[in-house]
C-alpha cells in the first residue's frame, strides 16, 4: 500500500496516552492484511506498515506480559 493509499486511512490513538498526548503511536485498523502504525506527534512522517498477523502477536505478547520491561 503506498503513501497515497494511507492518506484516507482512519486513525485511531491508544486509550492509554491520556489527554496530553504523552508517547504514543497510532494505528490504521480496518486494512486487510497490514495494520500501518504512526507517531501520533508526527503524524505527516511516514507509517510503519507490519503484517497483520505479526501485529496480533505482538499485541498479544503485549497483553500477556511477555515482552521484557
Amino acid at each position: 500500500m503506498d503513501r497515497h493509499e494511507l492518506s484516507a486511512a482512519i486513525w485511531t490513538k491508544s486509550s492509554y496516552s491520556g489527554n496530553n498526548g504523552g508517547n504514543c503511536i497510532e494505528v490504521a485498523p480496518g486494512i486487510p492484511g497490514i495494520v500501518p502504525v504512526r507517531d501520533s506527534k508526527d503524524p505527516h512522517s511516514p507509517a510503519l506498515v507490519f503484517p497483520a498477523a505479526d501485529w496480533s502477536s505482538f499485541v498479544a505478547a503485549v497483553k500477556d506480559g511477555d515482552l521484557p520491561a
